[in-house]
């Protein structure tokens, strides 16, 4: 198995980006993703809602990274959230995710960020036993989350 090599998203890894967030969202029993224009909108553009780094060996796309900022205004900082890590499935131990997070910790120490965080599903065990040994500290969460759902304004 050969080494992938880590780089940002480019407008031709759209449908490849596509198809692994679909992954994701089955792995977690979620629903599959949007349109492909809704997710361009998302990742591209003067305000990019998340940075994505893209993996490729020779046979292709092998995972993906996508990443947030996330303000720390109590501290006068700034973090990032790594929102998603996929790594295709037959890609799997073959060191494409800590290449994965090695970039996207450079990422975060260029965008001013004093930390890199993550978080898994309560029932992923195997994301849980993973991330400390890629370096990642357990941390206490913030305590219950709530949402509001709102209908978004078209534009």
């Amino acid at each position: 198995m050969d080494r992938a090599t880590i780089r940002p998203f480019t407008y031709t890894d759209l449908p490849e980006l596509h198809r692994m967030i679909g992954a994701l969202a089955a792995h977690h029993g979620d629903p599959p993703p949007p349109d492909r224009e809704a997710l361009l909108r998302d990742v591209t553009g003067a305000a990019p809602l998340a940075t994505i780094l893209m993996a490729s060996d020779s046979r292709g796309a092998a995972g993906y990274a996508a990443l947030n900022l996330v303000p720390r205004l109590h501290e006068g900082g700034r973090g990032m959230e790594l929102h998603h890590l996929w790594v295709e499935p037959d890609r799997r131990g073959s060191g494409t995710a800590r290449r994965l997070i090695e970039a996207a910790k450079r990422l975060a120490v260029e965008k001013g960020c004093s930390q890199l965080t993550v978080g898994t599903h309560p029932s992923n065990a195997e994301a849980q036993a993973y991330y400390p040994r890629a370096g990642f500290e357990p941390m206490a969460t913030g305590g219950p989350r709530f949402r509001l759902r709102l209908v978004p304004a078209e534009g």
